[in-house]
């Protein structure tokens, strides 16, 4: 995915990305990416989607509260990337 706006999902430990992503790909087009080199805190991969599925994906992740997650706003431009912390 090349968007020039997605969130991240970033996580404590590889084991609670790997659960979500499961939990996910099977309702909604997401991506496995390591995490942007602007988010320091995490173990390394992130979860990409599209703002589109935003309310759907929170909903789910809602009631997961042993995540320990993270979500990012990430919005590209030609000059630079803006990060905002939404979770």
């Amino acid at each position: 995915m090349l968007e020039k706006e997605f969130y991240v999902i970033v996580f404590d430990s590889t084991h609670y990305a790997i659960q979500t992503e499961k939990k996910l790909k099977e309702s909604f087009r997401i991506e496995m990416i390591p995490t942007p080199r602007e988010i320091t805190a995490s173990c390394g991969l992130s979860i990409k989607f599209l703002p589109t599925e935003f309310s759907k994906v929170m909903e789910v992740l809602r009631f997961e509260e042993d995540l320990k997650l993270k979500v990012f706003k990430i919005e590209k431009n030609e000059m630079n990337k803006n990060i905002t912390i939404v979770l």
